[in-house]
């Protein structure tokens, strides 16, 4: 029986590796590895989901829908909110640590002969992608839903050929990496668009379906053309399908979505934003796309897919952990992510003062981020979460002056003081006769994570 120890082990030699922050373009290594272990990624269907927002709640819904219709479902995200094991989920759960480690052993010593044939050893993110392919096809699962980590054509999730090509919104993210602009970012992304591959009998494969969520006109020219060069279905959102209507609903939202088969009406959404509502449209597409589902064909079955979406989770995503004052973590880590959170609390919560902690990666546009934020909140208390990325507090501390001035904005280099006077503030600043306070714990993935940590991951 696996103990703690055994998980703790993994979990250190895997993190001693490189971290998804440092990489060498290149699919030789994960390919070298799933030769070697006989490609467990060709065993699935996969839906592989890129973009640069929404990826992961996206992949949470097609996820819960896919079940929802009797399929078994591995899904692999990243990163993850508290545990490593979050990353490689079936059947909508976490892979057991028992399992985790078994996997993780079973494939370290091709690990390894990669290792010793390459000069650049695999790196983390690649192990676990290794991993998660490993798992699902000793499941085994019926498909597999893939949240690609960075990018599109060089991530090591794209060994897969996807059957259905999610892109969710392009915006500018990790400039260094996929480019200096959109279309050039959309270009990298649209690397998960391929060919159809050929059955074993050589017969052409189902067609590939890229199914693209309302983008800028750079990206969606990318992606587009693309598309074209592979000979895929394009379902686009806004012209195939789309959100209809929507309005505020007690825990969420209530969402009217035409489909690639049809119209959906009432359908309830236990998540805030407009962003959401966008996710849930192209979500729903992809798993009409993959089901077959179309114009001529009709929708899929509207109960089951609201039961579906009614049982939709996605933690750190504008998610309360506390109330009285209520606290809300957030994972948005750039200025598109984080307008959507912005809009998304104006429109759902009733707060007549907010405070914000805030502690980000460097690398990010931070001022970025801190200019969406402060229209919204009263004070600022900055703080810095555990990554070795973590953008010092008073280095945030001094790009937060620059934007809520000295008096708005206080420091505290942990995380549990800075939420602990976060709280203070919303307190102190409560009129009850007017309404209540609120806390709003955002900037990174990471702090999101710890931030839930600390709470509880639950509402207090």
């Amino acid at each position: 029986m696996t103990t703690s120890r055994d998980e703790a082990r993994v979990e250190a030699e895997l993190l001693a590796r490189w971290p998804e922050s440092r990489l060498e373009p290149s699919l030789t290594r994960i390919s070298a590895v799933l030769d070697l272990l006989g490609s467990p990624q060709k065993a699935f269907p996969v839906i592989q989901v890129t973009g640069t927002n929404g990826k992961t709640s996206t992949a949470r819904m097609v996820d819960e829908l896919l079940r929802g219709f009797g399929l078994r479902v591995g899904r692999f995200t990243s990163p993850h909110l508290e545990s490593i094991r979050e990353r490689i989920v079936v059947d909508g759960r976490p892979i057991h640590a028992d399992r985790f480690v078994e996997v993780h052993d079973d494939i370290a010593p091709y690990v390894q002969m990669v290792d010793g044939s390459s000069d650049v050893p695999m790196s983390f993110f690649e192990v676990m992608v290794a991993m998660a392919y490993a798992a699902f096809a000793e499941t085994p699962v019926d498909v597999a839903v893939v949240e690609v980590g960075m990018g599109g054509t060089w991530d090591a999730t794209n060994v897969a050929d996807a059957r259905i090509a999610v892109v969710t919104p392009v915006s500018m993210d990790h400039a260094e990496y996929l480019g200096p602009d959109v279309a050039t970012i959309a270009t990298e992304k649209a690397g998960i668009i391929k060919p159809a591959p050929p059955t074993e009998d050589g017969v052409p494969g189902p067609d590939v379906v890229a199914v693209l969520a309302h983008q800028p006109a750079g990206a969606l020219e990318a992606l587009v053309r693309r598309a074209v060069e592979v000979d895929a279905t394009v379902a686009r959102e806004g012209t195939e399908f789309g959100l209809l209507e929507r309005t505020v609903a007690v825990g969420g939202q209530q969402v009217r979505i035409q489909g690639l088969g049809g119209e959906y009406p009432e359908v309830y959404l236990p998540l805030f934003g407009a962003h959401q509502a966008q996710n849930a449209a192209v979500a729903l597409a992809a798993v009409e796309a993959f089901l077959g589902a179309g114009s001529a064909s009709g929708p899929v079955d509207p109960e089951v897919v609201r039961a579906a979406f009614a049982a939709v989770r996605s933690p750190g995503r504008l998610e309360r952990v506390r109330s009285s004052p209520s606290v809300l973590v957030d994972a948005a880590h750039n200025p598109a992510g984080m307008a959507a959170t912005v809009a998304a609390v104006r429109e759902s919560f009733d707060f007549t003062r907010l405070v914000g902690v805030v502690g980000c990666v460097a690398g990010k546009d931070v001022a970025g981020m801190l200019a969406e934020l402060e229209p919204l909140c009263a004070e600022l208390v900055v703080t810095q979460n555990s990554s070795p990325r973590a953008m010092p507090a008073d280095e945030l501390g001094a790009l937060a002056v620059d934007v809520f001035g000295a008096d708005r904005v206080s420091v505290h280099p942990r995380l549990l003081d800075a939420l602990e006077s976060a709280i203070e503030l919303a307190e102190a600043g409560t009129d009850h006769a007017l309404g209540g306070s609120g806390v709003l714990v955002t900037g990174s993935v990471i702090t999101a994570g710890e931030a839930r940590t600390l709470m509880g991951g639950k509402r207090k």
